[in-house]
């Protein structure tokens, strides 16, 4: 016994009229229509392909396009990249300033900058988190914006990813510095001044900073801890000077 095929009112089965209604919509030919359909079950009224028709317009609707977690860790970054340099430039500009409106008008520039970079290596980070070099500009931010010991807490991932870059290794010790870890950023300096000296004179400049600073105003340190760190900042720079004249 044949298999019964469902009419339409026009007497052509349902699978015929399908194919003849793609035919006229799409212009193509009998076989190329039934191709776009998918076929049809055999042609007995068993259904047809499940693939989908092309949206209004002929397009076909696909996924937007999602970036990858590199490639939108290298976005961000460069991003980043861009507003940390606006900042530094803001902030010469702070130091240059010819009278206080302008010096305010480019610190809030600076501290806005500022801001925009750490949202960006951020963004960075939640994407890569083992990227170097935006947690380096991580920390140096939070350094610039005085949040020393998240600066600290950033220049330590850092450095877990790349011991060796001294850079990072400078900028912890400052941060050290104005949190009182004087122990810490003595032992910096002491890896600084035998493996980058221009930084460890950098350092020295912090830590004499510290000590006039304190001298003016002990913020809590015993006087004893003041005098010692003293002497020992003086020692240090008085090895750096006889050293350097000795130098070829």
């Amino acid at each position: 016994m044949k298999p019964v095929t469902q009419k339409s009112t026009t007497g052509l089965s349902w699978p015929a009229l399908t194919l003849t209604l793609a035919v006229i919509l799409t212009g193509l030919s009998p076989r190329a229509a039934l191709a776009q359909m998918g076929g049809m079950g055999g042609m007995g009224g068993q259904g047809m392909g499940r693939q989908p028709m092309n949206q209004p317009g002929g397009e076909i609707q696909r996924e937007p396009v999602v970036d990858k977690p590199d490639a939108a860790a290298s976005k961000a970054y460069k991003a980043g990249v861009k507003s940390l340099d606006k900042a530094k430039a803001y902030a010469e500009e702070a130091a240059s300033a010819s009278n206080a409106d302008k010096k305010n008008g480019a610190l809030i520039k600076e501290n806005d900058s500022y801001g925009r970079a750490l949202d960006q290596f951020t963004e960075a980070l939640s994407n890569k988190g083992d990227m170097v070099e935006a947690w380096n500009n991580v920390g140096y931010i939070h350094l610039r914006l005085g949040a020393y010991a998240e600066s600290v807490d950033d220049y330590n991932h850092t450095l877990a990813l790349k011991p060796d870059l001294l850079e990072a290794i400078e900028h912890r010790a400052e941060a050290y510095v104005a949190i009182d870890r004087l122990d810490d950023a003595q032992s910096a300096y002491m890896e600084l001044f035998n493996h980058d000296r221009p930084l460890a004179d950098q350092l020295m400049l912090v830590m004499e900073r510290w000590v006039a600073a304190h001298r003016e105003n002990a913020n809590g340190m015993r006087a004893s801890d003041i005098d010692a760190f003293d002497k020992w900042v003086q020692e240090r720079e008085g090895i750096a000077k006889s050293s350097a004249s000795l130098a070829p």
